[in-house]
């Protein structure tokens, strides 16, 4: 299962009205915050169910420190409490080696996990 900051490149908008969308994401994606604010969920996840709170927790936290301006992101990059990751083709680049975006090694995934 995967979580992953979304693709976008947009404004970043304040978490407090979170809207919340249901739209099928990429293969082993199951949520995905966004730059505007807004979190995306699968629509393979039965709406209300554990799982899908758990992906909504994990999500919010992306989506409140990307307000702080603790994490952001482009097209080719993720940004993580001032230090900048190359990324490219899904996947980022980390202390020399490049993981799949939503791995448990990236700082910011670990803090999301532990909302979950």
């Amino acid at each position: 299962m995967g979580f992953k900051l979304g693709r976008e490149n947009r404004d970043f908008k304040s978490s407090k009205n979170v809207k919340i969308s249901r739209k099928n994401l990429d293969s082993g994606v199951l949520g995905e915050a966004y730059n505007d604010g807004s979190i995306a969920v699968d629509k393979s996840v039965e709406p209300d169910s554990a799982l899908d709170k758990r992906i909504q927790r994990h999500e919010m936290v992306h989506a409140k420190e990307m307000e702080e301006g603790r994490i952001s992101y482009g097209g080719d990059y993720v940004r993580a409490d001032g230090k900048t990751y190359p990324r490219k083709d899904g996947k980022i680049k980390y202390n020399g080696k490049w993981y799949e975006e939503g791995s448990d090694v990236f700082p910011w995934e670990k803090r999301a996990k532990k909302a979950e």
